[in-house]
């Protein structure tokens, strides 16, 4: 077993969704085409999967699974040039993604609506690295 399968396998108390809300986005990151995704631990910090392309910058988007009170949720975070956030949910960090100005949106839950405007934000990210999507049913309707 993988150290992420043992990740998701040890996972059982979820009660906001969290889980189901990183399973999806490891489906996105992994229809990529032209990047690979690499799970880097650090607990008890946090587990990160890295979507990371063949060439150019490290990473495409990096989707953190931290815990804060006890309680666990998702950090997804872009460079900043990368992406719009056309609804202002996401907070600008100077810096701080691999010492570049990064655009981070946090998931505490499951919520659709906000796993598919994260969603949209990860394929806006492969698209600013020219990566296709491997026909993986993500279209998203931000109007609704």
């Amino acid at each position: 077993m993988t150290e992420l399968a043992a990740f998701i396998e040890s996972w059982t108390d979820d009660p906001n969704g969290v889980k189901s809300a990183f399973l999806r986005l490891k489906s996105i990151l992994e229809s990529l085409q032209g990047a690979t995704v690499n799970f880097v631990p650090r607990p008890p910090a946090s587990y990160s999967l890295r979507a990371e392309p063949h060439r150019g910058r490290p990473v495409i988007a990096m989707v953190d699974v931290a815990t804060l009170d006890g309680e666990r949720f998702l950090s997804v975070c872009f460079y900043a040039d990368t992406i719009t956030d056309p609804e202002e949910r996401g907070d600008l960090i100077p810096g701080g993604l691999l010492s570049q100005d990064g655009y981070c949106f946090d998931l505490d839950s499951g919520d659709a609506d906000g796993v598919s405007y994260v969603e949209a934000r990860i394929l806006e990210a492969a698209n600013a690295f020219s990566l296709p999507e491997d026909g993986l049913d993500t279209e998203v309707d931000e109007d609704d």
